[in-house]
């Protein structure tokens, strides 16, 4: 089973930038479409970010133009890339396969506040 472990997070005032890491135990984002979901507090998780072993990448419209999602494949890593961040991109953020697989890493936190 391929584990997924998710970090970087932190605390970031708005307007800041941040970059999130997901590293896999196995060869893995060389052939699966691999995306970032979000579970804001109360809300339920959500898509974010997904990008295909071709490199063919999809953005939320809410996060569009701010964020960057990416591969290393050589490092088994995932990254996002957020900047300008707001408010409301306070979440726990999750990878994993795109459509989701059952398995879910434990996230990691960004909270953006001031």
């Amino acid at each position: 089973q391929v584990q997924l472990v998710e970090s970087g997070g932190g605390l970031v005032q708005p307007g800041g930038s941040l970059r999130i890491s997901c590293v896999s135990s196995v060869t893995f984002f060389s052939r699966e479409t691999m995306a970032w979901y979000r579970q804001a507090p109360g809300k339920q998780r959500a898509l974010v970010a997904y990008i295909s072993p071709a490199g063919n990448t999809y953005y939320t419209n809410s996060i569009k133009d701010r964020f960057t999602i990416s591969t290393d494949n050589a490092k088994n890593t995932m990254y996002l890339q957020m900047n300008s961040l707001k408010p409301e991109d306070t979440a726990d953020y999750y990878c994993n396969t795109f459509p989701a697989g059952p398995h879910w890493g434990q996230g990691t936190q960004v909270t953006v506040s001031s």
